[in-house]
């Protein structure tokens, strides 16, 4: 059954909603100044600490942007730099190449007038020369043909050109006798050599640097001013 109070001044029932109270502070009457000034204080300093964090995000963001600007600006010109260094490797790189292609064709320059020379050099008394002769490029050999008055001389010029360090296994192809030309009463001997180049040691080579300076090479070249040659 269901009773309800119509009278007047009746007590109501008391009312259980949610109450907030803050630490500190009296559930009646008026707080005192100390705690509101700590209040305040607290949320001045949340405050200014908040704050304090924005502005030193904004702040780290503008360094990081400008650090970015500074890097692209760097990678550029670095960039630029590295582009021209590799071009300057690409072009020394070719350089050496050709250098090298060169020194291999310098290697032998002298071969034949060092050939030619020692051929010459190694011919004795009473032997003369008709021509030398291209045989084979590897091994280099020659073949020389030449008349000699005797068979101790053709002997002694064989003896010769294998003392030569530009010259190996020097062999007889041909060794003849005949009458010279100018009077068929001599006897004489012609002969047939094969000889094979050798490049010599090179404690026994005077070298000159390929490409030297060109004042020393002229100064080299101009001829003495006392009259020399």
């Amino acid at each position: 059954m269901i009773e309800v109070n119509l009278l007047p001044g009746a007590k109501k029932g008391r009312s259980r909603g949610f109450q907030f109270k803050l630490p500190g502070l009296p559930t009646g009457g008026t707080p005192d100044r100390y705690t509101l000034w700590c209040v305040a204080a607290g949320i001045v300093a949340l405050g200014y600490m908040g704050y304090a964090y924005y502005d030193a995000k904004i702040v780290e963001a503008d360094d990081l942007a400008v650090l970015l600007t500074e890097g692209l600006q760097d990678s550029t010109l670095f960039a630029d730099q590295i582009a021209r260094a590799n071009e300057l490797i690409a072009r020394g790189d070719s350089i050496a190449q050709r250098v090298a292609i060169i020194q291999e064709i310098d290697v032998d320059r002298y071969v034949w007038p060092h050939l030619l020379y020692e051929i010459a050099r190694a011919v004795p008394e009473y032997t003369w020369l008709r021509e030398v002769l291209y045989v084979s490029q590897d091994p280099l050999e020659v073949r020389i043909n030449g008349r000699a008055g005797s068979i101790p001389a053709i002997t002694a010029y064989m003896a010769n050109l294998e003392a030569s360090p530009f010259l190996r296994r020097v062999f007889p192809e041909l060794m003849q006798q005949t009458t010279s030309a100018e009077n068929p009463a001599d006897v004489i001997y012609e002969f047939e050599l094969i000889a094979t180049y050798e490049n010599p040691p090179l404690d026994e080579l005077e070298t000159v640097p390929l490409f030297d300076d060109q004042t020393g090479v002229a100064q080299e070249a101009a001829p003495d001013s006392a009259g020399g040659n």
